[in-house]
């Protein structure tokens, strides 16, 4: 019984307010609360919680990495995206949970350096936030609202390939936000790299 409670608890914790998970996404869906994360090291070399943002209007979470062939095409992209809506007082925080090599914090600050990314790009060592977000894939991204409410998750846009893209879901939707609206589009499918999620041992009865 002790062993049952202490799953429920720690079942409780990850998720958010309600149980019932999005179309697309297995822990999160559209209208709940963001999971806050805490102290992540970034490639500025200073710890990060998501309470540093609370004065912002707008929040986008992406899981990103180094490794991932989709990732890497996806970077312009949301170094244009940081550009063009930084006047609207929006955040966009990249978080990396991947654990090889090429994804550790090191490798993130030679990118992040390179590429001279305009936003935070974050490490969880844990791999808790990917978790609490029920993010499976690279990029996948998560806007917040003004409540910090999930109100759209899935993929940046339509098409890998930037030359075919037709449909921004992400733009369309902080648009949409930003006006304290709810997006047309709120979930789409994820495309990219599977996260590597470590597999979590079982608790010893």
């Amino acid at each position: 019984m002790a062993l049952i409670l202490r799953m429920i608890c720690w079942a409780i914790f990850l998720l958010p307010s309600t149980v019932l998970a999005g179309e697309y996404n297995p822990v999160l869906n559209i209208g709940d609360a963001a999971p806050q994360w805490m102290n992540l090291p970034g490639t500025d070399n200073k710890e990060h919680s998501f309470e540093d943002l609370a004065d912002k209007q707008a929040i986008v979470v992406v899981f990103t990495c180094n490794s991932c062939p989709y990732a890497v095409d996806y970077e312009d992209r949301l170094i244009a995206f940081a550009e063009k809506f930084a006047a609207s007082d929006v955040a966009l925080v990249a978080i990396n949970v991947n654990k090889v090599e090429e994804d550790l914090l090191p490798a993130m600050k030679e990118r992040a350096t390179e590429k001279k990314f305009n936003f935070a790009y974050l490490f969880d060592e844990t791999q808790q936030t990917a978790r609490a977000y029920g993010a499976t894939y690279t990029p996948e991204v998560f806007l917040l609202n003004r409540e910090r409410q999930v109100v759209y998750m899935g993929a940046l846009d339509d098409n890998a390939d930037l030359k075919k893209v037709k449909k921004r879901y992400l733009e369309s939707a902080i648009t949409a936000t930003l006006k304290d609206q709810m997006p047309e589009v709120q979930e789409t499918v994820a495309i990219g790299c599977r996260i590597r999620l470590e597999r979590q041992r079982r608790r010893k009865k």
